[in-house]
């Protein structure tokens, strides 16, 4: 046996490549990027998403009877069947037809995965036939009208966004429900 002969266990030669200990960092701190990207873009992703886009659409909804509960003013959600859109503002003025820029809040589409058909108030009257626009005011005491908005998803199934007068849910809901009617004073048994 010689002696004299160096050990090779702690000599590094000329190294080429990765150790383990480097290639597990790397890919922790490549996870971690791609982690903090993909959450920062989630939302981004949600909205091109039929069920994206009916929340956006339901979450402004929402919005328009909470500030209305919570305050004085009263708030109007604009359904433009026509341009596919929906604008949110706080009504300022008397005149309920014509709306002010100062008024408007927001503008959304309804998005490629979500089409507006048509609209339907507890009272029956439909959508304007001429201009495709319906509005739902909220004021402090709720929904000034109930009724159903009938969507549409890229599989042409249907969904209806169901605005309750009564105690302000607005809700989604598979197929084309049914509105339900308002009672009148006769129909009630108290």
């Amino acid at each position: 046996m010689n002696i004299n002969r160096p050990c090779n266990l702690f000599i590094w030669k000329n190294r080429s490549g990765f150790t383990m200990v480097e290639t597990v960092v790397s890919l922790a701190i490549l996870s971690l990027a791609v982690l903090f990207v993909t959450t920062n873009m989630m939302p981004v992703f949600a909205t091109h998403t039929f069920k994206g886009q009916v929340q956006n659409f339901i979450s402004t909804m929402q919005r328009a009877s909470n500030a209305a509960a919570r305050g004085d003013n009263r708030y109007e959600v604009i359904i433009d069947i026509s341009e596919q859109k929906y604008t949110l503002r706080q009504i300022k003025s008397l005149d309920l037809y014509n709306v002010s820029e100062d008024e408007i809040i927001e503008t959304r589409n309804f998005g490629k995965s979500c089409r507006a058909d048509y609209v339907i108030f507890d009272d029956l009257v439909q959508t304007d036939a001429d201009l495709q626009i319906a509005k739902f005011r909220a004021g402090k005491a709720g929904w000034q009208y109930g009724g159903k908005i009938v969507l549409y998803d890229q599989g042409g199934r249907i969904y209806s966004v169901m605005v309750s007068r009564l105690n302000r849910i607005v809700e989604l809901k598979k197929g084309d429900v049914q509105v339900p009617l308002p009672h009148y004073d006769n129909e009630l048994p108290f």
